[in-house]
């Protein structure tokens, strides 16, 4: 059985968000767990609250200490434009990108599928 859980319109860029999920893509939920609240990086609190809301919605299926994460990705959300003061009077474009982050958790033994 699967579980998924999505945060959209996340104010950190997919690149660094992306960085974060790698950590965790793979391990089991306790061990994701514990590398998001040790993890130096802003958009691990952001991921830690997707994920407990995969675990979440996966309460109703049955026991979560077996969880795996299965799959994790982000997306590209809206960008908001900006502008800045440049050289000369002139504008500079200052681009502040979102992520949409999506986790699927499973307790399906991933490593016995590869």
């Amino acid at each position: 059985m699967e579980a998924k859980a999505t945060a959209k319109f996340i104010r950190n860029t997919p690149r660094k968000t992306n960085q974060v999920l790698s950590i965790i893509r793979g391990k089991k939920i306790s061990k994701a767990m514990e590398a998001l609240a040790f993890s130096p990086k802003s958009a691990a609190i952001v991921v830690g609250k997707v994920l407990n809301s995969a675990i979440a919605n996966a309460g109703a299926i049955g026991n979560v200490e077996n969880f795996v994460v299965k799959e994790a990705w982000v997306g590209n959300g809206s960008i908001l434009k900006r502008m800045i003061t440049g050289p000369k009077g002139r504008g500079m474009p200052i681009k502040k990108r979102t992520a949409h982050v999506t986790i699927v958790i499973s307790n399906e033994n991933i490593k016995n599928k590869k």
